[in-house]
C-alpha cells in the first residue's frame, strides 16, 4: 500500500510569484450591516457615516458607508489564502491606499492582487520582497478600493538551496 499524498495549503514563495500576474481571489464577501457596525465599534471608529443611520441618511450618499478601514482590511485578507498563507514574514507598509467609490451594507466586494515587482532582500538571505497592488470591485465592477502593499516573503527552500531566487526583478533590500 503507498502512502497518501498529503497537500498543504499555502501561498506563494517569492520565486513563486509572476510579476505582472493579476491574481482574482474566491469568494467575494457580501458586506452586511452588522459587519461594519461591529468592526467600527470593535476599533472604537465613533463616525457617525457607520453607525447612524437617520445622520447618514441626511449626508450627501444618503445611506451608512462601509467603514473603509473594514474595506482595506477584507481586500487585503482574501489574499492571503492564495498569496502569503504560511510564507510571509512581514507586511512592510502601504505606498498609495485610495477608495474611490464607496462600499455600502449588502455590496459584494471582489478582490485581485497584481503583482508589481518582487526582489530578493540583500540583507536577510532566504527572503525578499514583493509590491502588490490589492484592488477591490464592487458587484457591479465598481473599484471601491486600492492600494499598493509591500510584503517580505520567504524563498522556497529549494530556490534558496540552489541560489535560483535571484530570478526576481530589482536590486537589494
Amino acid at each position: 500500500m503507498s502512502e497518501q499524498r498529503i497537500i498543504q495549503q499555502r501561498g506563494l514563495y517569492l520565486d513563486e510569484i509572476e510579476v505582472g500576474a493579476v491574481y482574482r481571489h474566491a469568494p467575494g464577501r457580501t458586506v452586511t450591516e452588522a459587519d461594519n457596525v461591529g468592526f467600527t465599534t470593535l476599533t472604537m471608529n465613533t463616525q457617525s457615516l457607520h453607525l447612524d443611520a437617520h445622520w447618514a441618511a441626511q449626508q450627501p450618499f444618503g445611506r451608512p458607508l462601509v467603514n473603509s478601514m473594514f474595506t482595506l482590511s477584507t481586500l487585503v485578507g482574501a489574499s492571503v489564502a492564495q498569496l502569503t498563507q504560511g510564507t510571509i514574514v512581514a507586511n512592510l507598509g502601504f505606498e498609495a491606499v485610495s477608495f474611490p467609490h464607496p462600499l455600502f451594507h449588502g455590496d459584494t466586494l471582489y478582490s485581485e492582487s497584481e503583482i508589481l515587482d518582487t526582489r530578493p532582500s540583500g540583507s536577510r538571505p532566504g527572503q525578499g520582497i514583493a509590491r502588490i497592488r490589492h484592488r477591490g470591485r464592487n458587484q457591479e465592477g465598481t473599484v471601491v478600493a486600492e492600494c499598493v502593499r509591500s510584503v517580505m516573503l520567504w524563498v522556497s527552500e529549494e530556490a534558496h538551496r540552489s541560489g535560483t531566487a535571484e530570478g526576481t526583478s530589482g536590486g537589494s533590500a
